[in-house]
């Protein structure tokens, strides 16, 4: 089964106008979330941008539609040239039902196909203690990532983190999401884990997602 979860990063101005995109393409979003940019300001600079208010927008699409969806993001939205957001697919193993599945594809059909599991790019998702994002970021960074996006969640795993780590990790957390090429991937996670991990007071915890096809880091890779 060939579907994926397209996420979107963007400049919260911009929301309204990506989640028309998404359904003028038949993909309905069924996450939308408020978040802000890590990018420094030298980074800022560079790109020629001001704003660190960013969103999150995802929504289910098969694979036999991605790469036209990803033509007409680059052509309407120019999401392609830096500064103007982050695109990308990160493959759905398995869903919960046929019912969930017509739910969060729009009643779609998903492709039988099983597409091929080879890809460039992964999504580092690190969960830490809220107020330490920027010193997991200056790890990041120190270990290679460009830059990231900051979600503001709520932990509801301390006991379990007690029992693990032998530490109490505070509920209010800070998710941020980094999209890299899986040559840099190792390094930025072992980086994380062993200078602002479990046992340290940031208490940052990652794992990494497969990206099967990104636009937006173009700039970020030259």
């Amino acid at each position: 089964m060939d579907i994926g979860l397209m996420i979107t990063i963007l400049d919260r101005v911009e929301l309204y106008d990506v989640m028309k995109f998404y359904e003028k393409n038949n993909i309905t979003p069924v996450i939308t979330m408020l978040g802000r940019g890590t990018a420094t300001q030298k980074q800022l600079r560079i790109l020629g941008l001001d704003n660190m208010q960013k969103a999150l927008i995802a929504g289910v699409i098969a694979g036999s539609e991605k790469h036209d969806f990803f033509s007409k993001a680059k052509r309407e939205l120019m999401i392609d040239i830096p500064g103007n957001g982050v695109m990308m697919s990160v493959p759905l193993k398995s869903v919960s039902g046929g019912k969930t599945l017509s739910y969060i594809s729009n009643e779609r059909k998903p492709d039988k196909e099983v597409p091929k599991m080879e890809f460039k790019h992964e999504l580092i998702v690190v969960v830490a203690n809220s107020g330490y994002t920027d010193d997991v970021m200056d790890v990041a960074r120190e270990a290679g990532a460009g830059g990231g996006t900051v979600i503001h969640a709520k932990g509801t795993g301390a006991k379990l983190a007690n029992k693990f780590f032998g530490v109490s990790l505070a509920e209010e957390k800070e998710v941020m999401l980094i999209a890299e090429s899986c040559t840099k991937k190792s390094v930025i996670m072992k980086s994380i884990a062993e200078k602002v991990g479990p046992s340290t007071p940031a208490g940052a915890i990652c794992f990494s997602l497969p990206i099967s096809e990104i636009a937006g880091i173009r700039m970020l890779e030259d």
